[in-house]
């Protein structure tokens, strides 16, 4: 890869870049924000998600305050709410250290929860254009088969060889424009389905050279995810209904769920759960299943609602505003909610 291909690759980006909301700013926190909640989630899922947030939650002494209930919700439907608790952790070590900035200086933001080498690389290069590579899935896909890598892509050797690469070819580049059409790249054009007739680095591509594109990134096969076979029962008291917090810590930490149990029920187990467990009941609905898949495991739920008789005491009854609007409700019991 040579300079002039960078030159045709930065004209192609100016040409195509899609108009993103966090594209209109060079405020480090604001890059910080979308460049997160990017991390395993889709472009348009994410924009009314990255909008909505930055009106509630502006600044890093906002982050830094503001309750965990409202950051949960937040961030409900967005999945893996570590990144979420990251975020307000990271904003408070600022605070305590006197900063209501990210700061542009590699080592610190490195020593920041949730911050890895590729949000440190965004950061930097741009929102403060400091040289310093941002490589991502779509990044390496790219450079995987420009260079035709033999190696499994996910090695963090491989990821060392291209951060000196492509430090090397950023020197003389305005390092914004630079990372961002790397990523534009990987995501419009050099996709798994590859639109190679319209790629700029097709002249330097060894995969496009030898008919092999196809073949990269190489990529550990991987394991099947276990099945967990569960039961969601949804309980309705005059028009309320039953939620509960989950554990401190865990999948889905401290977020809210309806009653779930850690094993499958019929319709008759459910009547019987039911009387064992002193509820007073009228009325059994199945409503059906839901498959909710995680990053390391699946679950298959039957879900079923059930006309309380009388509130379960030292239970939490909420009315669907609430739920809409105070409780953070992940994506699968969403689901479940779905189905009632």
């Amino acid at each position: 890869m040579k300079k002039n291909d960078i030159k045709k690759l930065l004209q192609w980006y100016q040409e195509n870049k899609r108009d993103l909301p966090w594209r209109h700013t060079k405020d480090a926190y604001k890059i910080w924000i979308s460049e997160t909640m990017l991390q395993q989630t889709r472009v348009d899922t994410v924009i009314p998600y990255y909008e909505r947030f930055l009106k509630t939650v502006p600044s890093i002494k906002a982050l830094a305050n503001v309750r965990e209930d409202i950051l949960l919700k937040l961030w409900e439907g967005l999945g893996y709410y570590s990144r979420a608790r990251n975020l307000q952790k990271a904003a408070k070590m600022l605070q305590n250290n006197g900063l209501n900035f990210l700061p542009p200086i590699k080592e610190e933001l490195q020593s920041l929860p949730g911050i890895g080498p590729y949000t440190v690389g965004a950061i930097l290069s741009i929102a403060y254009d400091i040289p310093e590579p941002a490589i991502d899935g779509n990044v390496l896909r790219v450079l995987s088969r420009v260079f035709e890598e033999k190696e499994e892509i996910l090695k963090p050797k491989v990821r060392i060889k291209y951060t000196l690469i492509l430090k090397k070819l950023m020197k003389n580049e305005i390092p914004s424009l630079f990372t961002q059409s790397f990523i534009e790249l990987g995501a419009l054009v050099c996709t798994k389905n590859p639109l190679c007739e319209e790629c700029p680095l097709r002249s330097c591509c060894q995969a496009y050279k030898h008919h092999t594109v196809l073949d990269y990134p190489v990529k550990k096969i991987k394991k099947e995810k276990p099945v967990l076979l569960k039961t969601v029962l949804i309980f309705e008291y005059h028009q309320t209904f039953l939620i509960r917090k989950r554990k401190e810590t865990g999948l889905l930490a401290n977020l809210y769920e309806f009653w779930t149990l850690d094993f499958p029920l019929n319709d008759n187990d459910v009547q019987e759960y039911l009387e064992n467990e002193n509820i007073s009941f009228n009325k059994i609905k199945n409503l059906g299943e839901v498959i909710h898949i995680f990053s390391h495991q699946k679950w298959i739920i039957k879900v079923y609602s059930v006309s309380l008789n009388k509130k379960i005491k030292e239970e939490l009854f909420v009315t669907e505003k609430d739920l809409l609007e105070k409780y953070s409700l992940p994506t699968v019991f969403q689901k479940a909610w779905k189905l009632l």
